[in-house]
């Protein structure tokens, strides 16, 4: 099970390096090329998202990025350093995704959230006392059955 990490300090502009390696290592993994911009699109909000955060809580650990190529699967997470309050859960019908220590009344947080459950079908969101993490997870080409 091949794996990147990547861990960057919370600036801005590492979002996009993040974003870029993402795509050549989903492209490698056998993402469809139709989805890549995808991949793009959710790994530059989930880390913008780390990144806010971090900055927000004055956390100074790097957020880190997990790339994972699985048999059948690609899977990305994005962890942040924000302490929550330990559960677990999935983004569908989970207020406020509880990644982070996230606070229903940011709006800014819960759209970031919602751009992400829609440009991925299977995502987990979970946070707990050594931070929250985002997982993103894509088929890849070798688990597309021919008829």
């Amino acid at each position: 099970m091949p794996t990147v990490e990547l861990r960057f300090s919370a600036q801005p502009e590492h979002v996009r390096t993040a974003r870029l390696v993402a795509a050549a290592v989903a492209r490698r993994a056998g993402v469809d090329e139709a989805v890549l911009d995808e991949v793009r699109l959710a790994v530059g909000e989930a880390c913008s998202r780390a990144v806010g955060l971090h900055r927000s809580h004055d956390i100074t650990t790097p957020v880190t990025v997990v790339l994972t190529e699985e048999e059948k699967a690609f899977s990305i997470e994005v962890g942040d350093g924000v302490p929550g309050p330990g559960s677990d859960t999935s983004l569908e019908g989970a207020p406020g995704g509880g990644a982070g220590g996230l606070d229903e009344t940011d709006a800014e947080d819960e759209m970031g959230l919602a751009v992400i459950s829609g440009l991925v079908d299977d995502v987990e969101v979970r946070s707990g006392t050594d931070g929250g993490v985002i997982r993103m997870t894509w088929p890849t080409t070798s688990a597309v059955v021919l008829p």
